[in-house]
């Protein structure tokens, strides 16, 4: 089969930088480019983190391009469990790689209305907050018909936010970005904190990964260690849910996931309410569904998937 191109939009980020680690040895994504934004971190931290997982796996062929370093309207909030850096404790080398000259915005507009024009759509994985997409669709509308559809994580509807009582963190950062991708008929497909609370990494799974990761399981196992929340409570279990890898094993493996239509509304106005996403499952609105929201997730099979994927480091260097 053709690989599936793919633009990976994102703010590592421990739980991105564990999506991009099982992107890159997944010959299924054809991987066009990397589009870091202000999110975890500030963008400067951001960009770093992505040129420097790019360097641990192996895969310094796909370009970086450093994305807006501010939300559209509001100020920046940054992750609260991600470490100072946005790796953890892990202590990676200065990357060699460096980012491209040209900004992520303008490679969205010049990648998505190639895509356009020779009818060979794109698919987003959209893992941080949707500025880059946002203003570069505000600044070409156009660009949406080179989308075949968008992987996204963010929001929470059935159950509650992460980083306020309503609000989920990528959808809080930047709320007006959004609004307007949710607004664009794009097709969307999301994960949000009701799928993503499904699948918790949890000590023994991280044993599992370190066993199985090769040249990369001391990082691996520093990064999965530090992101256990030991939050019993609210996750039923110790551990860290795993956001962000979802978008990519729903690439690989759509099977494992169950999702219902819906149309979403994302809240912009009300401080209150910042951010909150809102789905209206039954038409009350009138609207048309705008997203399928992931609903169940067979979470075993998705760790046995990621095993399998991260395994491929062992005696290689994580080249295609």
């Amino acid at each position: 089969m053709k690989p599936i191109s793919i633009i990976i939009d994102c703010d590592p980020g421990i739980d991105d930088t564990i999506a991009l680690l099982t992107a890159f040895v997944s010959p299924e994504l054809d991987i066009r480019g990397i589009t870091p934004v202000c999110g975890n971190q500030p963008l400067e931290k951001t960009v770093r983190n992505a040129l420097q997982v790019c360097e641990l796996g192996g895969r310094t062929d796909i370009p970086v391009y450093a994305g807006c370093f501010k939300p559209m309207i509001r100020e920046p909030i940054y992750g609260q469990f991600h470490g100072k850096s946005g790796l953890g404790n892990t202590m990676l080398p200065e990357p060699v790689k460096k980012p491209e000259a040209q900004s992520a915005v303008d490679f969205l507009i010049a990648e998505l209305s190639k895509a356009a024009e020779k009818q060979e759509p794109i698919t987003l994985c959209c893992i941080g907050p949707m500025t880059n997409f946002a203003v570069a669709l505000r600044i070409k509308p156009e660009i949406a018909a080179g989308v075949e559809r968008i992987i996204m994580m963010g929001g929470a509807y059935r159950e509650s936010g992460n980083r306020t009582m309503t609000a989920e963190f990528n959808m809080l950062a930047d709320p007006h970005a959004a609004h307007i991708v949710f607004s664009s008929n794009i097709p969307i497909v999301a994960l949000a904190l009701d799928a993503t609370h499904q699948v918790m990494l949890k000590p023994e799974h991280v044993d599992e990964f370190a066993r199985v990761s090769g040249r990369i399981s001391t990082t691996i196992s520093e990064l999965m260690m530090f992101w256990d929340r030991n939050d019993v409570r609210r996750y039923g279990s110790r551990g860290g849910p795993l956001h962000d890898p979802l978008v990519i094993v729903y690439l690989l493996a759509p099977h494992l996931f169950e999702s219902e239509p819906a149309r979403i509304f994302v809240e912009h106005e009300s401080e209150l309410c910042m951010g909150q996403t809102i789905a209206d499952w039954y038409g009350k609105s009138n609207l048309e569904p705008n997203a399928q929201i992931v609903s169940k997730v067979n979470s075993q099979a998705v760790i046995e998937l990621m095993l399998e994927r991260l395994s491929r480091y062992a005696g290689n260097k994580g080249t295609l």
